[in-house]
C-alpha cells in the first residue's frame, strides 16, 4: 500500500512558477518562456486565463503536460461586434495594409489594438478581437514548484 502523496498539487491558494508555450494547431507557437525565466503565478490573480488555470488544476512539481484549451476557454469565439467600418479619412497619412495593428485609445485612453482586415479608398474594416479568439490552442506545461498559500 502506498502512501498517499504529500506533494502540492495546483488548486485555489497556490502558487505556481512553471515553463509554458502557447501552440496553435499548426504548430505555430505563440508564446514560450522555455527559452526564458519561467513565470509565476498565484491561482486567481488574473495573470492566466481561468481556462488554462483550470487545465492545471492537480499537476504538480515536476509533470510535464499538453492540454489542448479551447476557444471557449481561451481567447473566446470572435464577436462580429467587434468588427468596426470606419472612414479611410481617420488613417490619414498611414500606409496601410491587411493585418496591420493599429492602436487605438478609448474614451478611457485605454489602449485598443486592432487588425486591418481591409480597406479601399473610403473605409477601412478593422477587427478589434483577440488575435487568438476563435483558435484552439495547446498549451505546453513543464511545473517548477506549487506553493499552498
Amino acid at each position: 500500500m502506498t502512501e498517499p502523496s504529500t506533494e502540492v498539487r495546483i488548486a485555489q491558494n497556490t502558487e505556481v512558477t512553471l515553463h509554458f508555450a502557447l501552440h496553435l494547431e499548426n504548430g505555430d507557437t505563440v508564446d514560450s518562456t522555455f527559452d526564458k525565466s519561467p513565470a509565476t503565478f498565484k491561482v486567481g490573480d488574473g495573470n492566466l486565463l481561468p481556462g488554462f488555470e483550470a487545465a492545471l488544476f492537480g499537476f504538480k512539481a515536476g509533470d510535464k503536460r499538453t492540454v489542448t484549451v479551447l476557444p471557449e476557454n481561451a481567447f473566446g469565439q470572435p464577436n462580429p461586434q467587434n468588427v468596426q467600418i470606419m472612414p479611410r479619412s481617420q488613417f490619414e497619412g498611414m500606409e496601410l495594409s491587411e493585418g496591420l495593428l493599429v492602436i487605438f485609445n478609448d474614451a478611457a485612453n485605454t489602449e485598443l489594438p486592432g487588425v486591418v482586415k481591409a480597406f479601399d479608398a473610403a473605409q477601412v474594416t478593422v477587427d478589434f478581437n483577440h488575435p487568438l479568439a476563435g483558435k484552439t490552442l495547446s498549451f505546453e506545461v513543464e511545473i517548477l514548484s506549487v506553493t499552498a498559500l
